[in-house]
């Protein structure tokens, strides 16, 4: 299994039980692509602080692959689950672009 690595600016706690939601949340969607990827980069942050507003929790992630170059996609949400979710959506679709999409993948 690939290493996941949370990064958070300093308005969202990257706690224990945060990174292991995440954690588990990404190796899960990614699993079709897990011999693919050395590393996924998670980032963190919200935009606005402590303040209201929307779209203001960004979600980064960059999906180290094998003998190939990076990818990352980011999206914005008013949650930090809806962000990552987003993320990941694009994240898979980027994956299923470079190497194809699987006969066994549940979504295809």
């Amino acid at each position: 299994m690939f290493k996941i690595q949370l990064n958070t600016d300093k308005n969202i706690s990257g706690d224990e039980r945060l990174e292991s939601y995440l954690s588990s949340v990404i190796e899960d969607e990614l699993s079709l692509f897990s011999d693919d990827i050395t590393r996924v980069e998670i980032h963190l942050a919200d935009e606005n602080s402590h303040k209201k507003g929307e779209d203001d929790k960004r979600c980064m992630l960059e999906a180290r692959l094998k003998n190939r170059q990076p990818i990352a996609v980011t999206s914005h949400a008013n949650s930090v689950e809806k962000a990552v979710n987003d993320a990941l959506d694009k994240l898979k679709t980027s994956m299923e672009t470079i190497y194809g999409r699987s006969k066994d993948h549940p979504n295809t």
